[in-house]
């Protein structure tokens, strides 16, 4: 996607923009170098002080980190996902337990809400999840699963705060996929689909539970203890 060059006005927020929905839109995924500053200042059409003055708001909201003598690399997909990695940090445990309040309101509204698509779209997921075989496509399958739940849940802000996860959870779910990689959520699709509040509830937390009790005191996110060799 190229970027667009500047309005004559705005010209740092137009960056800001541009720099942001190159991020949103997957171009640059967490975790990559971004082009170079004389790079993004001659594809914006705008001076160097300003491609510096974006990157710097965006690092300040936590979307970007600067790397002296490195370059700048996407942290998060979003405020609120930079504001909640500053917040929780790599701490697996911590990350896990925001995960449980989040899905299993989530899950108990989508039993309520749930539309005959979201079900649909539900069961394919879980089908896709579990015909996974390697550890990566398998992460991102339960996580876009986990998610789905949510959506199904049609409260916006719960949406929101949970995609602002979205970086934790699928580290999260890489990590802890290696110590019960067989956790069947049958059940909790078939309670949403019932419109089971109850139930669905505690299919969302119960799993949760178990891999928390599981964990060592001190597990992070950027462990290696429980990947496979």
């Amino acid at each position: 996607m190229p970027l667009a060059a500047a309005r004559p006005a705005g010209l740092v927020d137009h960056a800001i923009d541009q720099l942001r929905l190159s991020i949103t839109s997957g171009e640059w995924p967490v975790g990559t170098r971004i082009p170079t500053e004389p790079g993004l200042a001659a594809a914006l059409g705008v001076g160097r002080n300003t491609v510096r003055e974006a990157v710097r708001a965006l690092a300040h909201s936590g979307i970007l980190e600067v790397r002296r003598g490195d370059g700048t690399y996407v942290r998060a997909t979003s405020e609120i996902s930079g504001a909640l990695s500053r917040m929780c940090g790599s701490r697996l445990r911590e990350v896990l337990q925001v995960r449980r309040c989040l899905e299993v309101e989530g899950a108990r509204l989508a039993a309520a809400a749930r539309t005959e698509d979201d079900v649909v779209e539900l069961r394919e997921l879980l089908n896709c999840r579990d015909d996974q075989h390697g550890a990566a496509d398998f992460s991102r399958a339960d996580a876009d699963l986990h998610f789905a739940v949510v959506r199904a849940s049609h409260n916006t802000v719960l949406i929101e705060l949970y995609r602002g996860l979205t970086e934790a959870v699928a580290d999260s779910v890489a990590i802890t996929s290696t110590m019960d990689p067989h956790v069947d959520h049958t059940d909790l699709i078939e309670a949403i689909a019932a419109q089971d509040a109850d139930r669905a509830g505690r299919e969302a937390g119960g799993f949760l539970d178990a891999l928390i009790g599981e964990l060592p005191e001190k597990a992070d996110l950027n462990s290696h203890e429980f990947r496979r060799g």
